[in-house]
């Protein structure tokens, strides 16, 4: 399917009144013709398309790859379009999206069958975030339709923090891709339902359990994201993702430990790479070893996970280790999307 002539939009964010740039005019116009163009978000690049038109959703599902059974999130870009595609705001919703939209936080509600039914995968509920980019307020705003957006990678690949990973996956596949630079959280939004009580977590991002609870109470985790052999219900958490080329292992323990599995792999002449953090980095012999961040703050790792993934796929490695991290806070999600890629492969 490489045959699109793909658009490499270059836009200013810092501009004000982006809803007249040109570049956004020319991408939202393909918006309205049913095609796909990826754009960036606060999270990551998202692969874009009318929410509400069959074809149009069929086109993201085909440039991905992706099975059509995964439900797609939602982007909206004001209080409207809200009311438009859903039957209810609970209260807990309503205190939800006026602490955290736009934001990182993508909210479950009762489908009111006006998207497609391609991006709710036949369930009787709709996935819906308010994205906290310029880019992709604009590009929503002027195309005037809600945008149905996974991640803008091929499935299954590390999802794209940059313009230049879109294209490397999904040039010749996608009308355009509209460049506003990195992104800034690196990991995907949250998702909580709020059609039951309580709230509860489908799949740990950018905004944390504690944050949530300090609005709503009590909040819930599915079962899913605790249990290896259990199917989780949450957009883009269905199937194994942002895998890397080579074979990844987490390995929970000190520098030391992880070394040693380094020096095995090395003696059966195979090339290795270490995911550490700047902190560690000095710690091990090893043909690639990249610091991801800081493990002093794990936001600055969660930001370069992606990118990192990659970058060990440019270097042509056999096998890599990774530190484990802490799970509190977005170390939580960071772990979430570093054991998918692994396919939860890890060495305690």
């Amino acid at each position: 399917m490489a045959d699109k002539d793909t658009k490499h939009w270059i836009v200013d964010k810092e501009k004000e009144q982006l809803t007249s740039n040109p570049q956004v005019k020319a991408a939202a116009l393909w918006i309205t013709d049913d095609e796909v163009v990826a754009f960036p978000t606060e999270t990551v690049y998202g692969l874009g398309a009318n929410a509400l038109s069959d074809q149009a959703i069929s086109k993201i599902y085909e440039a991905k790859g992706r099975p059509s059974d995964n439900p797609l999130i939602v982007h909206i870009s004001n209080q409207n379009q809200l009311n438009e595609l859903v039957s209810d705001i609970p209260e807990q919703a309503e205190l939800l999206i006026n602490a955290f939209w736009p934001g990182p936080l993508t909210i479950i509600f009762k489908d009111k069958g006006i998207v497609s039914e391609k991006v709710t995968a036949g369930l009787s509920t709709v996935a819906i975030r308010m994205p906290d980019h310029p880019v992709a307020l604009a590009l929503i705003e002027s195309a005037k339709l809600p945008l149905a957006a996974p991640s803008a990678n091929l499935s299954g690949r590390p999802s794209p923090t940059k313009a230049e990973h879109v294209l490397h996956d999904l040039h010749g596949r996608i009308a355009g891709v509209l460049d506003g630079g990195s992104t800034g959280i690196g990991l995907e939004s949250t998702v909580i339902d709020c059609t039951q009580n309580p709230p509860m977590i489908l799949r740990p991002g950018g905004v944390t359990k504690e944050q949530l609870e300090e609005v709503v109470g009590q909040v819930a985790v599915d079962a899913a994201l605790l249990a290896e052999d259990q199917a989780p219900k949450s957009p883009g958490m269905k199937y194994t993702h942002y895998a890397p080329e080579a074979p990844l292992t987490i390995i929970e323990g000190t520098p030391q430990f992880l070394q040693s599995f380094v020096d095995k792999e090395k003696s059966a002449g195979k090339k290795v790479g270490v995911l550490t953090t700047e902190e560690n980095q000095q710690q091990y012999d090893a043909d690639v070893v990249i610091a991801c961040g800081y493990r002093e703050d794990l936001h600055t790792v969660a930001q370069k996970l992606y990118d990192t993934l990659r970058m060990f796929d440019e270097r042509s490695v056999d096998v890599i280790f990774s530190e484990a991290f802490p799970r509190e806070g977005v170390g939580e999600a960071l772990m979430n999307r570093l054991s998918k890629a692994a396919s939860g492969q890890m060495i305690r």
